[in-house]
This record gives C-alpha cells, structure tokens and sequence, in this order.
C-alpha cells in the first residue's frame, strides 16, 4: 500500500471524530440559536415596555409644564384649545390633548371638536381626582378618535389642593406599536390587549382577532396576565397557525392594564435555525472534500522533503525554541497549511509565553504589594508599642526635669517627635487596611476649613480660591472622608475647566428647600438642608453635556485624562446621604454644582469634656494587665501603680484567663488587641467576661482608631497606641465607672 493511500485513510479515520464532535456543534448551535430566539420575544417586550414607561414619564413632564402655562388656566375654551393644538403639532405621538373640568365634562380639546363629552366613568379620571404630583394611566379606545390610546391624566391643582382641572394627553398606541414594528424589521408580531382581554393593537398578518375583538379566557390571554408565568408560550391560533409569543413583565407596565406581547411563527423561527444548520454542514462537508483532494494531490509532489522540514520544525519545538518557523515557499494543500498552521502555533505560543511572563510579573508585583500591606500594618502595630514607650517615658523625663527648662524642652521635643510617628503610623495604617468610614455629626464647614490648603494646592497658583461659610451652620451627618472626596472631585473638574485660570468658590450655609426646588433629576426635596456650592469662572458646559454629566462614564475629556466616574460619585454619595445635588452651567459663563446635605432632626447631645484633661486617680481597683511586648508592659504597669491601682501582669492570654481563674479580686481586664498564642484581646475579653460577667473591659491597639470589632455584649473602650497618661487615666476611670452589663 503506498504512502499517499495510507495516508489518505489516516486523514479520512482521523477526520471522522472531528467531522462527528464538528456535527454535534452545529446541532448545539442550532439548539443556541432557537433558545436565543425565543428568549430574544421576552426580550424585546421588556424594550417596548420601557420604551413606553419613558414615553409616560416624558407625558408626566409635559403635563408638569402645561400646568403652569397661563393659557390653559382660563375660560376662554376656543384659545384654551388652540394653544393645545398648537402644543399637539409638537407632540405628533398625541391623538389629542385635552382638558376636564372637575365634574367630568370635556372642556379644551386639541382636535378642537367642540364636542361635549362626560368623562366620569373613565378608570383613569376617578383614580386622577384622588392623586396629587402623580399620572393616571389607562389603556382605552379613544371616543373622539376611536382609536387605541394610552390614556395618561395629571390632576392640575391649586396652591390650596384643590382640582382645577385634569390635563390628558391620548398616546397613539398604533403608531408606536408601528414603530416598534419597522425596528423589528417585521420580523416579530406586536400585540397589545388591556386588563380584560380587548385587542387593542393586532399583529399586521396571520391574526385571526381584529381591534376591538376580545381574548379573554384564551390561552394566550391567560399567560399574558399570569403575575410570575414561564417566559414565552406556544399557541396554536383557530386558523391552525402556531406562534411563540412573550409577555413583558414590567410591573409598571402591566399596572396600567396594559399587557404587551411579542410573537413569531414557529416554522419561521425553526426554519431560520436549521437554515443555518443546512449551511453549517454543507461548509463542513465541502472543506472535508478540499482537504481529501488537496492530500490526494500533495502526496505526489516531494511529500518526503516537505515532511522533512516539517520535522525540523517539530524538533526545534520539542527543544523549546519558539521562534522556530518553516521559512516559505510552502507548497499548496494540507503540508502547507499545516506548515502555516505550525509557524502560527509557533507564534501563538511565543505571545502565550511572553503573556504569562507579563502576568507572572503582575502577579508577583500584586503579591508584593499585599505582602507590603501585611508588612506595614505589622511595622506601624510594632512603631506604635515603640512609641506607646517613648510617649509615656518622655513624660516621666519632662516631669523630672521642671527645674532644669533646657533638658524639658529636650523631652518635650522626644514626646513631640512620637506623635509625628503616631501621625506617620495612622498614615501607614490607613496604606495597609481599606477601613470603611462613618457618617457622624459633622460641622461641614470646619471640615472643608480643614481642606483649604490641600484644596489650594489642587488648584494651582493660576486660580484664585475663595471660601465662604455663612454663620449658624447647621450639623448633618455625614461620612468626612467622603465629603472630602467628593470636595475634592468637584475642585478637580473645576480646575480642569478653568486651565488658564480663573476664579473657584467654596460656599457652605443653610438652605430650606420648597416644592419647586429640583435636584438633577427634576425632583422635589422640600427640608432643611446645609448647602455646599462649588462655583467656578471656566469653560461651562452645554445643556446637551450637562443633561448627562452625571451619568457613569460619561466624559469629555480625552482618552486616559478622566474616568466619567467623579461626578456620578458625587451624586451617589449625596443620594446615599439623604440629599441631592443641583447644577447650574452655561458654556463660557462656568459652573456651579451644589450639593445638599439633610439637617440633623435634633442638636447632637454634648460629648463630655475631654478625659485627658483631668487625672483621676485610682480607687485601689486592681486591674489585669495582657500585653505581650515587654517594654509595654513594664510601662504600662509602672503607669498604673503611679495611678494607684493593683496591677496583675499576663504576657499573653491563656496566662490571663489561668490569673482569672485563681483571683476574683479583678475590677478590669486591660488587654492588647493583637498578640501571640493563637488568642488575640476580643477572644480574650469574651472568655473572661464569661468567666466574670461584672469584669470591666478596656482595649488598647496599635492600629486604627477603631480597630477591633468588640464581642456582642461587652461594653468595652479601646485606647489607640501611642497614649499619654492623662489618656490612660481617663479611660481606666471612664472604662471602671460604666454601668454593669
């Protein structure tokens, strides 16, 4: 049997399973395409769904505006209907838009009909008449046009409540299933029935219900309605046709009475998919033939030399050297596209290795940088016992040396250099641990006075600043390190807007705001609010911009200049706060953004003075003292028996529960939070309050201000690492007198 037969029959039994695995694809893909297609029914009735509930929303915001025009506040009715009708050329999608009295009867028309109608026994006047800022939407058959309409009802009140009259616009539901339809390319049937079955918009063809007609107690009627149905149904129609069809599940929508379904034919739906199959296959097979002939030809053209080259190529592959390639000409057929397919997997690789290269190298730099977290915490937990030390002996040093000023100011520079390493610490602390912060009763303006040089240095020399604080300022809780994120994001806009300079205002005062006050998005927040305003000379935005300025993402500043993510922040952080925002920008006239935090309902209580300024000495209580570092704890312990107190010493916290177990004369438990021995200070505290309930806690940590979760029911203080002995003092005292648990 010669070379070219053998391998022919080798091509053809290697090509059988990959022509079978390929086969079995297809069919998958088939099956893909059927289930994307039937999902893509559900799909496109949630689109008209929401395309429709913008439509009612953009109706509410003319019936907003139209309230407020005079010419419809009058009696005049001939002028009252023609200002509609020239409103109603704007707003093509309206049939008519129209006014009704109170007692029900027409009185403007747009179509201007002067036709007396007695509108009381519309679903959507008696709902209207008992709404306020709100729409009544109702899905009918118009009686002026006969036509199917979205009936949408805003009830224009006046300042004392009472109903002037009743705005209704009739949205044309033919035309907008029409446009939904050319959008579809008439691939798909639109349906739409309200709550008790009545077509109110038929599908063009193959529908046997006209408009009008009734499909209540239908199968198709009965999965359009159900609340949580399957996602589309099969329905076989009278004249024998079956369709797929799915429902919206907008519960807006559907709220309305109006239920809207999207259909297509089965065999339509089928035939596209095994179209697609047919093609499939029929690509298979014919790319089966041309390699099949291609060997046949290749084998009588120099296949042994071919073959050759190829095993060289193989064998400088097999040594790992990627940037082995078969030099051309490569004869035609399966030798030479499996010599481009080598030189293409050659390179594939090449870019492969030199992909995980990079990966590797940003894996071990992401290593490196959370072995650098876990390093520092670890260093500034240490620095802070360190300085814990230097803090408290400094003292001791400037206490001894009253008499002698040079050698106290000496001490005095020891202890003010440890809390420059405290500040430094709560630095590092802040790089190593991601703390959520939180709101609390904050004074707005000492925050942003806090910021001011940070603020300046943002802007540059080329900007003039200004801050204005009006007095009376009002609390609101709200997170400070977010209020100074969000500052500082409006400073950096402000500054990008203004790059040859300019002039940037800072204001904060109270604000009460009314019905009329809106936030961005066309909202009333009427409250008591502390304002913040960032007011800017610089470029100015178009109103196009400034609709969409805080959408995420949205930017335009160049590419890698700016994310689109610093205003949408802003208004996250306002909303999340219980406020809003408000923005005011014209091109060339600048910008100006305020936002608006609620006012506290009550005046914060007063905090007790400050602990640290008085010592109260010890009442001959004994405390616990669990520190493992040696110096700490002889500090800590010298400290305390200065103070008065008994002192019992544990390096870690078993020895500290087996102290607990052998003396009951132990007023507090003053413990480190992070030791060794597997038992840190909370796990310690819940044992021994356990063990004792009247047991007082007291933690001290050398991490954040608030760096340890407290066990449920333990009332326990935490002092922060470094601490003075007035610190200490205060919160021995403050930790022993707190009521029992």
């Amino acid at each position: 049997m010669s070379l070219r037969t053998r391998l022919l029959i080798l091509v053809i039994a290697a090509m059988l399973v990959p022509a079978i695995l390929v086969g079995l694809r297809f069919m998958q893909n088939r099956t893909s395409e059927i289930d994307a297609a039937l999902a893509n029914l559900a799909a496109s009735a949630d689109d008209i769904a929401a395309d429709l509930g913008e439509k009612i929303q953009g109706t509410a915001q003319l019936h907003y505006g139209l309230a407020r025009a005079r010419d419809l506040d009058t009696r005049d009715k001939t002028a009252c209907s023609a200002f509609l009708a020239d409103v109603r050329e704007e707003y093509p999608q309206f049939t008519g838009i129209l006014t009704i009295d109170p007692d029900g009867r027409l009185s403007c028309d747009s179509l201007r009909t002067n036709r007396a109608l007695d509108l009381n026994d519309r679903g959507y006047f008696k709902e209207v008449r008992t709404l306020q800022g709100k729409v009544a939407v109702e899905p009918v058959f118009g009686r002026l046009t006969g036509l199917s309409v979205l009936q949408i009802a805003y009830p224009v009140r006046s300042e004392a409540g009472a109903l002037k009259f009743v705005l209704l616009a009739s949205f044309n539901l033919n035309k907008f299933a029409e446009f939904h339809d050319k959008r579809l390319l008439a691939e798909k049937n639109i349906l739409f029935v309200d709550a008790k079955g009545t077509v109110l918009v038929a599908p063009k063809g193959g529908w046997s219900e006209p408009v009008g007609g009734s499909i209540a107690g239908s199968d198709l009627f009965r999965f359009a309605v159900a609340p949580d149905g399957e996602p589309f149904r099969e329905v076989t129609d009278r004249g024998g046709h079956t369709q797929i069809w799915g429902v919206a599940r907008s519960p807006s929508i559907r709220k309305t009475g109006l239920y809207i379904l999207v259909g297509r034919s089965k065999n339509g739906l089928v035939a596209a998919a095994n179209r697609r199959l047919y093609e499939d296959t029929a690509i298979l097979a014919v790319a089966l033939l041309l390699l099949l002939a291609g060997l046949w030809i290749l084998t009588t053209v120099s296949i042994g030399r071919q073959v050759g080259r190829l095993a060289v190529m193989a064998k400088r592959l097999g040594r790992g050297d990627l940037s082995a390639r078969i030099p051309p000409p490569h004869p035609r057929g399966e030798l030479g596209g499996l010599m481009t397919l080598l030189n293409g997997t050659a390179e594939s690789l090449e870019q492969q290795r030199a992909a995980i290269a990079d990966l590797s190298h940003k894996l071990s730099q992401s290593q490196k940088m959370e072995a650098m977290g876990q390093l520092t915490g670890g260093v500034a937990h240490d620095f802070n016992n360190l300085l814990t030390v230097i803090l408290g002996n400094s003292e001791h040093l400037a206490d001894r040396l009253a008499g002698n000023k040079e050698l106290q100011r000496i001490a005095d520079d020891i202890a003010t250099a440890a809390e420059r390493g405290s500040d430094l610490t709560r630095s590092l602390l802040a790089f190593a641990r991601k703390q959520p912060l939180r709101p609390r009763e904050v004074n707005i303006a000492e925050k942003i006075l806090g910021m001011e040089q940070l603020l300046r240095r943002t802007l540059g020399e080329h900007i003039e600043c200004n801050f204005t604080f009006a007095p009376g300022l009002w609390l609101a809780s709200v997170d400070p390190g977010q209020l100074a994120t969000a500052v500082l994001n409006l400073v950096l806009n402000a500054r990008d807007a203004m790059p040859e300079g300019g002039r940037l205002t800072v204001e904060v005062r109270n604000a009460s705001l009314g019905q009329s006050d809106l936030d961005v998005n066309g909202e009333p927040r009427p409250g008591d609010y502390v304002m913040v305003a960032v007011t800017d000379t610089g470029s100015g935005m178009s109103s196009e911009v400034a609709t969409r300025a805080f959408e995420p993402f949205f930017t335009t500043k160049e590419v890698g200049k700016g994310t689109g993510l610093g205003l949408s922040m802003v208004y996250g952080f306002a909303q999340q706060s219980g406020g809003l925002v408000q923005m005011q920008s014209e091109p060339g006239q600048g910008s100006v953004v305020r936002l608006f935090f609620p006012r506290l309902a009550a005046p914060p209580s007063e905090d007790p003075p400050p602990a640290a300024r008085t010592v109260t000495q010890a009442d001959h209580e004994t405390i616990l003292l669990v520190e493992d570092d040696d110096m700490v704890r002889a500090y800590v312990e010298n400290e305390l028996k200065a103070l008065g107190y008994r002192v019992i010493t544990a390096a870690n916290g078993p020895a500290a529960l087996e102290l607990l177990h052998q003396s009951r004369d132990i007023q507090l438990l003053l413990t480190d939070v992070v030791m060794p021995g597997g038992m840190f200070g909370p796990e310690l505290a819940r044992q021994a309050v356990a063990l004792r309930p009247d047991l007082k806690v007291l933690f001290t940590s050398g991490y954040s201000q608030d760096p340890v979760k407290t066990p449920d029911g333990i009332n326990a203080r935490i002092l922060t690492k470094p601490f003075r002995r007035q610190d200490l003092a205060a919160m021995l005292r403050s930790a022993l007198a707190a009521p029992p648990r």
